[in-house]
């Protein structure tokens, strides 16, 4: 039964018969007879088909959904009962914000695949909403996010710190004078370019001009933290972004880094998982690393 909720499943998120049978290394009409079976288990149409788009009746929704909890589970039971007999091996699925996913991910990967060779990381990059969506939905093994949370269904261990610091270009006065601290009163006037609601980073800087009742007269939104400095790089406005972020721009001085006068700005780097009784070994060996790695 559980290769019948994989094809249905694979219909319904490629949105077509033919894309799954390619997907699945199955021949279209063997997909087909798959979802017919389904449809006559249940005795309800899973799915409407025209010429045009395939798409799930409101039954077929609901299918999708059980389905896909079902196969997750079925694949975390199966890693676990061969955790017990088997070194650690296979896939762990790693949804992460963009800060830690895009600038020191990458090396703890490296770091984690040489002392497990065996496991095979697969990484999404997403804001910090998505990322407690997906793994509450089991899409994930496990999140990385930024700032502070806590759901009730969610495990949260921070692991490492991150400081934030203001960036304005070169050619900012402040950059030119060599200022490195200011009043963030004096920063107002400025066109704040920011990330986008739901980040881990727009959380902190939000927190920020609450907590020091800071109102920027103009924000603009980006949801990329390459498209930030290239924008600040370029003299549209000022941002408040993670240092790690900006370590080559500071190196080259293609930016200049300025401190809240009487505020350091920090926030977590957190790993998430859902609150389990079980844990299979591979999840476990990558939560650890991140507990004992050294991010300073």
């Amino acid at each position: 039964m559980d290769r019948y909720l994989q094809t249905f499943v694979t219909v319904v998120e490629k949105c077509s018969f033919t894309r799954a049978a390619e997907e699945l290394h199955l021949t279209q009409s063997a997909v087909s007879r798959e979802v017919d079976t389904l449809e006559k288990r249940f005795g309800v149409k899973l799915i409407d088909r025209t010429n045009k788009f395939v798409q799930p009746t409101k039954a077929g929704e609901i299918l999708y959904h059980q389905a896909k909890d079902i196969l997750t589970q079925y694949e975390q039971t199966h890693r676990i009962i061969a955790d017990l007999a088997n070194e650690a091996a296979g896939s762990l699925s790693i949804g992460s914000g963009y800060t830690f996913g895009e600038y020191l991910l990458p090396r703890t990967i490296a770091r984690f695949k040489a002392s497990y060779p065996l496991i095979t990381p697969k990484i999404t990059i997403m804001n910090s909403k998505r990322i407690v969506q997906q793994v509450l939905q089991r899409q994930v093994d496990l999140g990385i996010v930024e700032g502070h949370l806590q759901p009730d269904d969610l495990e949260v261990r921070p692991f490492a710190k991150d400081e934030m610091t203001v960036i304005v270009p070169r050619s900012h006065h402040l950059a030119l004078s060599h200022i490195e601290e200011v009043d963030i009163d004096d920063l107002m006037d400025e066109t704040w370019i920011l990330r986008e609601p739901g980040s881990g980073t727009r959380e902190v800087v939000d927190s920020v001009f609450t907590t020091l009742a800071a109102h920027p007269k103009s924000i603009m939104e980006f949801g990329s933290s390459q498209i930030i400095k290239e924008s600040v790089e370029a003299g549209l406005g000022i941002s408040m972004i993670s240092k790690w972020v900006i370590q080559k721009e500071l190196q080259y001085e293609l930016l200049h880094s300025v401190r809240i006068k009487g505020h350091l700005i920090t926030r977590d780097f957190s790993s998430i998982v859902l609150k389990s009784q079980f844990r299979w070994k591979t999840l476990d060996l990558f939560l650890n690393f991140l507990s004992a790695a050294n991010f300073a």
